[in-house]
């Protein structure tokens, strides 16, 4: 594999060339849902900019695509400023402050259900202090207005994609234990609204233009929180108006690496995400360009290596020693020499970085990207976690509760709902942060960014932005090219290749013969991306085809 510019000729042309002719120099946005995406854009035309499209495209998301996001969970964002400064926001949910290790072990073992379902797995949302600190911060329009625009869409309504049906039928029976549910998104009989029904949220808007009148006070002293405590209290819940009061974003110092000369900016512990993307790219790096059929084995092994790791090191680094050694390239060097190019090598267990205990960090979801003319960026991922987080809708309030609890290990080596296990270092603590595998990402040529991309889907977050970063500088995909490819995901425990069904079956058969078990789905998640191949040319955006209300908008 022969890294080639990101400026290749190929994308160049393709970026000065939509489907009507047209050029977008002034911004774009690239979201799961469309009206996300068009909400974001007028923002900008509206006066504001990239920052401000993020914040009202997360908002929005949290009304069309709420089986994935809402105030109600949490979020990353990075933010790359006109002057060059970049702002890591980390929004993770915290658990209440009577959280205990053992809290989901019944009878000697971890019972799923009770970090998953219900009152037990909510842990307190960040999304809401890291869009108002964004918003004020480093917008231009008044937080008001944000707000607005998506109320304006649940109380009007839309239709329900395909995707929103076909994850309320997956979960109809959970969301019918819980009344304010039900009322939201079932009809009568039970059943699940259908794709095309017209899905309005009065509850939800109503709370939307609340919060745009009292800001974060109304959310985390206020009136919400009230009501939040007041249903836990009766549904034997742990959050209490104390643990909202508490909640703080924390501005982390963001996370660099380097790959074939381009700048990688990540977000650092308690996202493994930034951390493990480049950790592989260093062991990808330091292995060398191989030939094109080794790509999918030696990628997949890096992988594993990486997960092995995760599942032993990664926490939250106010509680647990996260060592920096991770994303040493020294490291990648020694772990890119246990990757054997002709067979799958077995990994029993996690390695050890240097400086482990010295040198450490500071103490379903969804992906968006914005950037604009002006030299704003913005990369952010946010969420509920699985569909619908934990199934739960406050009262009155119309907004969906994270399940974050359950990216906590329940017990040592017991596995999430993603299959993910964890060590000591991610059992619940009170005020701790969950685990997550969110990866916003930016990368720079220099010191001029080029790319906004994340992705959604539980840990393959991690491997699709990984991956589409591979396309992109070292074979000259555009961003749609690169989103458009097969792929795969290998995260050590189980020990599987999960890999799309539309891989060529002769690659199939030959990772089959190195040794891979593979395991065929349809689709791996769902990627984001903005990019700006040259300086003051147009943008280009990508939003991920296996979302089909997805879209890229620009001005």
């Amino acid at each position: 594999m022969k890294p080639k510019s990101f400026t290749a000729g190929l994308w160049l042309f393709l970026a000065t060339i939509t489907a009507h002719g047209e050029e977008y120099r002034q911004g774009m946005v690239a979201a799961v849902h469309h009206l996300a995406s068009e909400a974001g854009v007028e923002a900008m035309r509206q006066g504001g900019n990239a920052v401000d499209a993020a914040v009202v495209t997360g908002l929005m998301l949290g009304v069309v695509d709420s089986h994935n996001s809402g105030i109600g969970g949490g979020c990353f964002m990075l933010i790359r400023r006109p002057d060059g400064e970049i702002v890591a926001l980390d929004g993770r949910e915290t658990a209440p402050a009577a959280a205990t290790a053992d809290m989901f072990v019944r009878n000697g073992h971890a019972v799923p259900e009770l970090s998953r379902t219900g009152a037990l797995a909510v842990a307190v949302p960040g999304q809401v202090a890291v869009f108002y600190e964004a918003v004020t911060r480093y917008g231009k329009l008044p937080w008001s207005y944000h707000c607005e625009a998506a109320a304006k869409i649940a109380e009007q309504g839309f239709p329900v994609p395909r995707a929103y049906a076909s994850r309320l039928a997956s979960v109809a029976g959970d969301l019918a234990k819980f009344p304010s549910s039900r009322a939201i998104f079932l009809h009568a009989d039970g059943t699940p609204l259908q794709e095309g029904e017209m899905h309005k949220q009065p509850n939800l808007a109503k709370a939307l233009r609340a919060l745009g009148a009292g800001g974060p006070d109304w959310f985390y002293r206020g009136e919400f929180a009230q009501a939040v405590a007041q249903w836990m209290r009766a549904n034997g819940g742990l959050v209490t108006e104390a643990d909202f009061a508490a909640y703080a974003i924390k501005r982390r110092t963001p996370l660099e690496t380097t790959y074939h000369g381009h700048r990688i900016v990540g977000m650092p512990p308690p996202s493994s995400g930034g951390v493990h993307v480049a950790q592989i790219l260093n062991i990808l790096e330091a292995k060398g360009a191989g030939k094109p059929e080794d790509f999918t084995h030696t990628v997949a092994e890096a992988m594993k290596l990486a997960f092995a790791d995760r599942a032993f090191w990664l926490g939250d680094p106010a509680f647990t020693k996260v060592p920096r050694g991770l994303v040493d390239k020294e490291y990648g060097r020694s772990l890119a020499a246990k990757i054997d190019v002709t067979k799958v090598t077995p990994v029993k267990d996690h390695g050890t970085p240097p400086q482990a205990d010295e040198h450490v960090f500071e103490k379903h979801t969804t992906h968006f990207s914005s950037a604009d003319a002006a030299g704003n960026w913005v990369a952010c991922t946010s969420t509920i976690n699985t569909s619908y987080g934990s199934k739960v809708v406050v009262p009155g309030m119309g907004v969906v509760l994270n399940n974050e609890m359950d990216d906590f290990a329940a017990e040592p080596g017991a596995p999430n709902a993603f299959g993910l296990v964890g060590a000591e270092a991610n059992l619940p603590a009170p005020g701790k942060r969950p685990l997550s595998s969110m990866s916003p990402t930016i990368v720079f040529e220099g010191q001029r960014p080029i790319l906004a991309i994340g992705a959604a889907g539980g840990p393959t977050i991690i491997s699709q932005t990984l991956l589409s970063i591979l396309h992109i500088l070292d074979e000259g995909d555009t961003p749609a090219q690169a989103l458009a490819r097969p792929r795969f995901h290998q995260q050590w425990s189980p020990d599987e290749l999960r890999i799309e069904k539309a891989m060529p079956e002769a690659m199939k058969a030959d990772l089959r013969r190195r040794g891979h078990v593979l395991n065929e789905v349809e689709f791996i998640g769902s990627t984001q991306a903005v990019g700006q191949p040259e300086a003051g040319g147009p943008f280009l955006g990508a939003h991920d085809p296996r979302s089909h209300e997805g879209r890229a908008v620009g001005w």
